[in-house]
C-alpha cells in the first residue's frame, strides 16, 4: 500500500513554468500554486528563483537551475521533476529573452540567440512533455508567445522566434490530440513588466496611447489566461492562440 506521502504526492497536479522567477512567469506560478498545484519553476537566476519559491511558499514551489535552449539540461529538468514529484501534469513555456534592433543593425548573433532561446528552448521543453505525456494520455502544454508575433518594428528575430512558436503549438496540438493532450498558446501584448517599465517615458506612452485600453496589461491577466488554459475544466480547446493585449491584436495602431 502507498504510503500517505505518497498518496498526496500523486494527487497533486505538477506544472513546470519556465522563466518562472520573475515577471510574467512568476504571476503564472504564483497562480497556479494559489490552484493547489505542486509548481516547479525553472530559471537561469538561482538566486531571484529561491526568493521566489520562498514567496510562494517551500510545500508549494521548487526552484530547478534549467537553461532551456541546453537539452541535456531540459532532460534533466523533467527527469527530477518525474523523480520528486512523480507526475508531470502542466508544461508552461514562458522563458525568452529580446535583443531589438532594426534588421540593417542586427547582428547574427542577436537573431541566433534569440532563436535558439526563445524557438529551440520552446521546443525542447515540447518535445520533452510531449514524451512525458503521450505516454500518460494526459497532460497540457502552454506556450506563451507575443502578439509580436504578428510582426513588429525592430522585432526581426523576436518576431520571427514567436511566430515559430504559433506554428509550434499549431502542430503539436495535431500531434498529441489523440494522446489526450492539449497544446495552446497565450499571447501577451504590453505588459506592466520590469522590462517595460525600463523603457524611456514616452516610448511607454507611445505603446499605450496605440492600445485600444489605452493601458498596460498586468502580469496577473496573463496569469489568469494560462490558469484557464491550465484547468481541468478547459478540456475541448487545443491548438489556439490566446491573446491577452488589451486589443491590440485587431490591427489598433499599426
Amino acid at each position: 500500500m502507498d504510503s500517505p506521502a505518497a498518496v498526496a504526492r500523486s494527487s497533486t497536479r505538477v506544472a513546470i513554468v519556465t522563466g518562472g522567477a520573475q515577471g510574467i512567469g512568476y504571476a503564472i506560478a504564483l497562480r497556479l500554486a494559489s490552484e493547489g498545484c505542486s509548481v516547479i519553476i525553472a530559471d537561469l537566476d538561482k538566486t531571484i528563483g529561491d526568493v521566489a519559491v520562498a514567496r510562494i511558499g517551500n510545500e508549494r514551489a521548487s526552484f530547478y537551475l534549467c537553461d532551456i535552449s541546453n537539452e541535456d539540461e531540459v532532460q534533466q529538468l523533467f527527469e527530477r521533476t518525474l523523480t520528486a514529484r512523480g507526475r508531470i501534469d502542466v508544461v508552461i513555456n514562458n522563458a525568452g529573452i529580446i535583443r531589438d534592433h532594426m534588421i540593417w543593425k542586427m547582428t547574427p548573433d542577436e537573431f541566433d540567440s534569440v532563436i535558439r532561446v526563445n524557438l529551440r528552448g520552446t521546443w525542447l521543453m515540447c518535445r520533452q512533455a510531449a514524451i512525458v505525456m503521450k505516454e500518460r494520455k494526459a497532460g497540457t502544454i502552454i506556450n506563451i508567445t507575443s502578439r509580436a508575433w504578428l510582426g513588429n518594428m525592430g522585432q526581426t528575430n523576436y518576431s520571427a522566434s514567436k511566430a515559430g512558436i504559433v506554428g509550434l503549438t499549431r502542430s503539436l496540438a495535431l500531434e498529441l490530440g489523440p494522446h489526450n493532450v492539449k497544446v495552446n498558446a497565450v499571447a501577451p501584448g504590453l505588459i506592466d513588466t520590469p522590462l517595460a517599465r525600463a523603457l524611456p517615458e514616452e516610448v511607454q506612452q507611445k505603446l499605450i496611447n496605440s492600445q485600444p485600453t489605452r493601458a498596460m496589461g498586468r502580469p496577473e491577466d496573463v496569469a489568469e489566461a494560462v490558469a484557464f488554459l491550465a484547468s481541468e475544466q478547459c478540456q475541448f480547446m487545443t491548438g489556439q492562440v490566446l491573446y491577452v493585449d488589451g486589443g491590440k491584436s485587431i490591427g489598433a495602431g499599426l
